[in-house]
């Protein structure tokens, strides 16, 4: 993927691909690679890509800034439009998505959609859970993704080149024109996440190719049953809606460094009844846009906020717009003007701390693997704030007890803290280490909980905790607050070692029940089917489990993880014979089927692990 290039329907890239022959799609990857690192050039909103000497293509993005027909993509080959050159282009452009073609900042979004902020949870989860009628075209184009899906599982990311995406992507497209819009967007996860991985992006996580092809063969999967929920269909959603006026307090920043070479900042901002909102700005720049961007101004009212202003502050907004995500839009009729901030400890600011982290957390966990995941990633977004005790440090991690709201006395949760972003020019190792040299330290903290690791939050910001001398002395001008990837600590921020009390726990390290249980067996079968393909899953099943593998997994009290992984081997060597002897083609529905209950069965088990991490252990008798 080249992000110069601009974004590409995916049905004008499936269309590109389906008319070569042959012969040409045998050379499409080769292709796609070489004129990724071509140059482009930009003539006004025109992309040109030289492909040869007699060869270049020309991209002409429409008002939404992406290539939406395929009139937009010309070659001025002569075997245009039926050309590698013109399917290899449209290859490397980024996949344009759904929102981002028609909708227009400000429109409203389709009654019944999901996820909105300020929206209704009650009634949209009900509605949600509601059974619906599927037509056959619905119906028909779910079997289609299912098959795309399960080709691309069998094939494994090596072998799943710009051929199987191209099938991924029309069938993605069909499901959008089906109206099945929770599908369609899974898809598109996966194809950029393929991408990603055959590129070996830095940013590149194979946990996260993993969790969006479960939840695509998962979808799919339910979409054939007798009665689907409503869920499962999804809805279209725009870009924003209408949100009225709104008063919003800062909280912190987040820089954002992305894999695909974008950078900026986040401000998390709470509004009085403690819904959360943020205003992004995030443009290609990488690393450096992202430390660059933490006085940036603000794109949001009279122009005279940066985001550091912002995030000790607060803004009077009429006419807000916002996303689905909670994120701020600054069109034509939004006005904002500036106001004071609150400090941690007062409104909705202080709310964050009045409750224990295990009842915050455990609505963020609560999502069960077939709930819709922009929902369910919306909810562990969302940050949560906790006083805490450092008690030591393990490697780039901190150890922390958990002080309980007007409890101070009483020992809480054990849990870990770790960098929210470990990129060297941004300050959050340093800050880390400067906390670890002060055992004993008291302190609040704002962070995101990371939901595939037990008990473990990564911080955004800290401030002093109220009423102790054994905690932070920022500087006035910080309004109480350090946003840990920006305001580096120094040593005159923290206090004497004499007014800090040794912890009683020093060195304690909290259980880690994910790393203990053998679980990570299964984990590794689930993970190199996606990595290496179906043929290196089979390799366990030829050798009698002589590693030990399920044996391991009944004495640790896994059984069912045991079955699974012994029927996922078996279905990834079995193959039919004819009456000659031949070996016939291997099934690749009953193989994602195998593939998807190990999934789904290990993301059940291991959410229910990270869970119990977050839970305070019973008192002895």
């Amino acid at each position: 993927m080249n992000p110069e290039l601009p974004p590409a329907a995916p049905d004008v890239v499936a269309s590109a691909v389906e008319t070569l022959t042959s012969r040409l799609r045998k050379k499409l990857d080769a292709a796609i690679e070489s004129y990724a690192a071509v140059p482009v050039v930009a003539d006004g909103a025109l992309r040109r890509v030289r492909c040869g000497q007699d060869a270049e293509v020309t991209l002409t993005p429409g008002p939404s800034g992406a290539v939406t027909d395929a009139d937009q993509a010309v070659c001025s080959c002569l075997l245009a439009p039926r050309c590698l050159h013109r399917a290899a282009v449209l290859s490397a452009c980024p996949v344009a998505d759904a929102e981002a073609v028609p909708a227009s900042e400000g429109d409203s979004a389709p009654q019944g959609t999901a996820g909105q902020a300020g929206g209704e949870p009650g009634a949209a989860a009900g509605a949600d859970e509601e059974p619906v009628a599927l037509t056959a075209g619905q119906v028909a184009a779910a079997a289609e993704l299912w098959a795309a899906a399960a080709a691309v599982l069998t094939a494994g990311v090596p072998a799943a080149g710009a051929v199987p995406q191209a099938e991924l992507l029309r069938a993605a497209h069909t499901a959008r024109v089906a109206g099945l819009h929770r599908a369609e967007a899974a898809a598109l996860r996966v194809l950029r996440g393929l991408r990603g991985a055959r590129a070996r992006h830095d940013g590149h996580r194979l946990a996260d190719l993993v969790a969006n092809l479960r939840e695509l063969l998962l979808t799919t999967a339910l979409l054939g049953s007798p009665a689907p929920q409503h869920a499962l269909v999804g809805t279209a959603r725009r870009a924003y809606r209408p949100a009225g006026g709104l008063r919003v307090h800062g909280v912190c920043r987040e820089p954002v460094i992305a894999a695909t070479g974008y950078g900026g900042v986040v401000t998390h901002l709470v509004s009085e009844d403690g819904r959360w909102f943020s205003i992004a700005d995030v443009k290609p720049g990488g690393p450096a846009r992202a430390k660059g961007a933490a006085t940036a101004t603000v794109a949001l009212g009279s122009g005279s906020l940066d985001h550091s202003q912002l995030s000790r502050g607060g803004l009077l907004i009429s006419g807000a717009t916002v996303s689905s995500d909670g994120r701020l839009g600054a069109g034509k009729g939004v006005r904002a003007t500036a106001v004071s901030g609150l400090p941690w400890t007062s409104g909705p600011l202080a709310a964050l701390f009045a409750r224990p982290l295990g009842e915050a957390v455990a609505e963020r966990l609560a999502a069960a693997p077939e709930a819709d995941p922009e929902r369910a990633g919306q909810a562990e977004r969302e940050l949560v704030g906790c006083d805490l005790l450092l008690v030591g440090a393990a490697g780039e991690q901190l150890i922390a007890r958990e002080l309980l709201p007007g409890r101070p006395d009483t020992e809480g949760l054990l849990i870990r803290l770790a960098p929210s972003n470990g990129h060297p020019d941004l300050a959050h190792t340093a800050n880390f280490r400067r906390l670890a040299s002060r055992p004993g330290l008291r302190l609040r903290a704002i962070g995101r909980l990371d939901p595939d690791r037990a008990a473990t939050l990564r911080p955004l910001a800290v401030a002093p905790l109220p009423d102790t001398e054994a905690t932070l002395r920022l500087p006035a001008d910080w309004k109480g607050r350090a946003d840990l990837g920006y305001d580096r600590l120094e040593g005159v921020h923290l206090p004497p070692p004499a007014v800090v009390p040794a912890p009683d726990d020093l060195g304690a390290v909290p259980s880690d029940p994910l790393a203990q249980a053998p679980l990570w067996r299964l984990r590794r079968l689930v993970d190199v089917a996606v990595s290496g393909g179906r043929r290196a899953v089979a390799e366990p099943a030829r050798d009698g489990d002589r590693s030990g593998g399920g044996a391991a997994l009944r004495r640790g009290g896994f059984g069912t993880a045991a079955d699974l992984a012994a029927g996922l081997t078996a279905e990834a060597d079995r193959r039919t014979r004819d009456v000659f002897g031949r070996t016939g083609e291997a099934d690749p529905d009953s193989y994602a089927r195998a593939w998807l209950a190990s999934a789904v069965y290990l993301a059940g088990v291991e959410r229910a692990l990270v869970r119990a991490t977050w839970q305070p252990e019973p008192a002895g008798p």
